[in-house]
């Protein structure tokens, strides 16, 4: 069991590797945003499987954290674009 959730945990880095290369090459601005959504939300699913792997289940009370302040960090991050974002 603690082998699959090893090839888990690698399989959700190297997505995340993914998602910051398409962060970094995109041609937009949403893209970008899009790309460093996706990489918070490996993010969140890597903190869990970890600490389902440690035996520690205090670590997912830790992702639900990271998970709102994801959130909340995209909506703001939207907002400031929406307003100062030059029209195409």
């Amino acid at each position: 069991m603690s082998l699959v959730l090893a090839a888990v945990c690698i399989a959700i880095m190297v997505v995340m590797a993914l998602a910051l290369a398409r962060s970094f090459s995109s041609p937009t601005v949403y893209d970008r945003i899009l790309g460093i959504n996706m990489f918070g939300t490996k993010t969140v699913l890597f903190i869990a499987v970890v600490g389902f792997l440690m035996g520690r289940p205090d670590f997912l009370d830790i992702a639900i954290v990271y998970a709102l302040i994801n959130f909340i960090g995209m909506v703001a991050v939207l907002r400031f674009f929406e307003y100062t974002a030059p029209v195409e």
